[in-house]
């Protein structure tokens, strides 16, 4: 168990597992150049991302000796990049479609209060014009505040996400029998 502990010290990312299937979903029995990567694993390697700075990094997939078997480690490495680009890829489209509806739900917003603002000058008091103001100012409202939500909030929380799989693209990743 001493080179475990020595392990962990030199890497700037280590992960204990069991055997190579702790990487991997129980649930697909496809080989590890198909197989999807285990949830679990991918949660445990978030909290363990979410520490380190943005750049480049090591991540050491610490295994039993026995298990340990070389020939399958490239296989697995470029499995697990080849998942993190394809998140990357999926999350940076989905973070600029957020960005993009935020931005026309805020723009709208400010159309709407402008029409109001419009309406409230131009038009006669009567029933008709009441009817427009009253849907025109708390639409554009809402629509200003729920589009600057999504752009500084909900666009925010992806990003996390998009960073994370944006180092496990730049990892290098070992593995280390023990």
């Amino acid at each position: 168990m001493p080179e475990v502990i020595d392990l962990l010290k030199k890497a700037s990312i280590s992960m204990l597992l069991d055997g190579y299937d702790d990487i991997f979903s129980d649930f697909d029995p496809r080989p590890y150049t198909e197989r999807a990567i285990s949830d679990d694993f991918l949660i445990q390697a978030h909290k363990a991302v979410h520490e380190t700075k943005s750049g480049h990094f090591e991540l050491h997939l610490l295994i039993p000796k026995h298990k340990h078997n070389p020939h399958e480690d490239p296989v697995i490495k470029e499995r697990l990049h080849q998942h993190f680009r394809i998140s990357e890829h999926q999350l940076s489209a989905s973070a600029r479609q957020t960005r993009k509806k935020g931005i026309l739900l805020t723009v709208v917003g400010f159309i709407l209060m402008f029409l109001a603002t419009y309406a409230r000058i131009s038009m006669s008091e009567g029933i008709i014009s009441s009817l427009i103001l009253v849907f025109l100012e708390p639409g554009g409202w809402f629509m200003v505040w729920y589009g600057l939500d999504i752009i500084f909030y909900i666009s925010r929380e992806k990003n996390a996400d998009l960073e994370f799989n944006r180092k496990m693209v730049r990892a290098e990743i070992h593995f280390n029998p023990y």
